[in-house]
């Protein structure tokens, strides 16, 4: 007679517990993954049907109505609801419309985090709570007739996003008579993926698509990087001991590119959600006027919002973007 074997009660609750100690750690950091790459695909898609849409239209500017006091309180704001209703829907399936004050209404959340967790902020609903750079500094104010403080409107879309819609119905052309990025952005869209369901962070579920110049619109989505590269760099450099700002970015993660200066100034934009509100450092663009070590670049200050050019031989800072 063979004895018969096996596992003992003992021995299959150790396995059994040992199974669920590896899963409990392995899970989460799978489901962040599935999630991400999730989201990623999303905001491209998102990206690209706007950006399809905006190019369909023939200006950017002039819709709605916006007049201020001496004080520079409204007194009338009709100008983000009014480009949703009679620009956008037009060429955008829209499921649902909210006017100012009832952004919640589009499922958008109070609050969201800025990138890489950071801090809670309290979701803006007017441009100069999503950045009080674009009214005042150096060269705006809130009567200098180039940016009106104008309150959010949103939108949610087919496919389940909530979007805030902040505009200027004052932004110019890329050849306007200044460098100032602030007048040239028509509309911020600030977006969350999947509504106020979370986690509601900047990088995550939340992100921005903006549209500059009045005419010929040029719409980005940049998905910045959290931290700066760790010194300056020069945009080009023919010194093999020096690194450059491209290859800055490279060092950094293979999945990481510099932008280019409309990518650079969507970044100023939105710079408190990405907690450079205080920033007053000037970062190199990827893209180039005139080529070699003596040729020059686009470079965009933070400080008050200038899109300069300088020499690409010149050291300046770099923050790098998410292909």
């Amino acid at each position: 007679m063979k004895k018969k074997t096996g596992f003992t009660l003992a021995e299959i609750l150790i396995t059994l517990a040992i199974i669920g100690i590896v899963a409990a750690i392995t899970l989460p950091s799978l489901l962040v993954n599935v999630n991400e790459k999730a989201w990623d695909a999303q905001r491209k898609a998102l990206h690209a049907r706007l950006a399809q849409a905006i190019g369909q239209m023939n200006t950017l500017g002039g819709y709605g109505t916006y007049t201020e006091n001496e004080d520079g309180t409204a007194t009338a704001d009709t100008a983000a609801e009014s480009f949703i209703l009679d620009a956008l829907s037009k060429v955008y399936k829209i499921n649902n419309v909210c006017g100012p004050d009832k952004l919640s209404s589009c499922g958008l959340p109070s609050k969201i985090t800025t990138l890489g967790a950071v801090s809670e902020i309290t979701f803006p609903t007017k441009m100069s709570e999503l950045n009080a750079k674009l009214l005042n500094g150096f060269h705006y104010n809130t009567k200098s007739g180039d940016v009106a403080d104008t309150k959010a409107s949103a939108f949610e879309t087919v496919n389940g996003e909530s979007i805030a819609v902040f505009y200027n119905p004052l932004c110019g052309s890329d050849t306007s008579a200044n460098n100032y990025v602030q007048n040239k952005m028509c509309i911020n869209f600030l977006y969350d993926l999947n509504g106020s369901e979370g986690p509601n962070q900047v990088g995550k579920d939340v992100g921005f698509i903006t549209a500059f110049y009045n005419k010929n619109p040029v719409v980005v989505a940049p998905i910045p990087y959290n931290s700066d590269y760790t010194s300056t760099a020069k945009q080009y450099t023919e010194t093999e001991s020096e690194i450059d700002a491209p290859t800055a970015c490279k060092t950094m993660g293979e999945d990481l590119r510099l932008p280019d200066r409309d990518e650079l100034a969507s970044l100023f934009i939105n710079a408190p959600l990405l907690n450079l509100s205080e920033n007053e450092k000037a970062y190199w663009s990827g893209s180039v006027i005139s080529s070699g070590a003596s040729g020059s670049g686009w470079l965009q200050v933070f400080k008050y919002g200038a899109r300069n050019h300088s020499k690409r031989s010149s050291a300046y800072n770099v923050r790098c973007i998410i292909k």
